[in-house]
């Protein structure tokens, strides 16, 4: 059964039709390019600026005089390194235990079929209807005074990693890529004496690379990016992360100081997916088709 397209392929095969459709696929990559472009362009430009350019109407595109002292200005005067690694440990440690916790909580219910799976299941869907803010104040409340301990997690990176274990969104996603693995090969494994944790240990997690890469991704992303729950959490400015600080130091501090302090903020988090892209785009590829 042939598939109708756009163009035929008899159009494709006229020179005509093939410059016709260069030309309008190129142009749409280049305007896609530059509405996504163009505002990382504005703000790292933005900082070389003047104080008075960056603050003319009509604005300029292109630096009169280049100024790299906003980026040098913004590392110590908005105190950059502690940030960053206050938001790096919090990031790492969310990660480490989302990884672990959701892994293992989506292995035991893709394999292990535990009783009542699927309604647990389901209410863990169910927390994906729960508006996000809704969630703030039992969630404060819980961290303020952990139950059964009494202990507060406050000003602890604790309060951001716990609370960064409960992601259905991220478990679902490795549920499914669990339950998409070859059987076969799981029964090959338990065959030659392996039990259930050797299996998730040498067989699973192999071959859930990709997947976990998308895991980590979303993870690592979720932290960096977060400032509700973090402005709550830390009250101590010297325990604050990277998006948190830039909103508190901001005050008193220029526009083009404060625009080189958010591109230095997201050099990371660009450089982590530029060096893991290829595994970000095989785990997506790898959920929609059956192993």
């Amino acid at each position: 059964m042939s598939t109708r397209t756009l163009i035929s392929p008899a159009a494709l095969a006229r020179p005509r039709g093939r410059a016709v459709y260069w030309t309008v696929f190129t142009g749409v990559v280049l305007l896609f390019a530059l509405a996504f472009l163009f505002p990382v362009y504005w703000m790292v430009t933005g900082a070389m600026k003047s104080p008075d350019e960056v603050a003319r109407t009509p604005p300029t595109l292109v630096p009169e005089h280049w100024h790299l002292g906003g980026y040098s200005d913004a590392w110590s005067l908005m105190e950059l390194p502690r940030h960053l690694w206050n938001t790096v440990v919090q990031a790492a440690g969310a990660w480490a235990f989302q990884l672990v916790f959701c892994t293992a909580a989506a292995y035991a219910l893709s394999r292990l079929r535990p009783a009542f799976g699927k309604v647990v299941l389901g209410g863990i869907l169910a927390t994906l209807m729960v508006p996000a803010q809704a969630l703030v104040v039992p969630k404060y409340l819980t961290v303020a005074d952990l139950p059964l301990i009494h202990t507060s997690l406050l000003n602890d990176p604790l309060g951001i990693w716990l609370p960064a274990v409960a992601n259905a969104f991220n478990l679902y996603l490795l549920k499914r890529f669990f339950d998409q693995l070859p059987r076969d090969v799981l029964e090959a494994a338990e065959i030659d004496g392996a039990g259930r944790l050797r299996i998730l240990w040498s067989v699973v997690l192999p071959m859930s690379r990709p997947v976990l890469g998308v895991v980590s991704i979303f993870a690592l992303v979720a932290v960096w990016q977060d400032f509700l729950w973090p402005l709550m959490v830390f009250s101590d400015t010297g325990r604050q992360p990277i998006s948190v600080a830039l909103v508190q130091l901001s005050q008193n501090i220029q526009l083009t100081v404060l625009l080189a302090a958010m591109v230095i903020a997201s050099i990371p988090m660009v450089a982590l997916f530029l060096v893991f892209q290829r595994h970000i785009i095989a785990g997506i590829g790898a959920g929609s088709t059956k192993g």
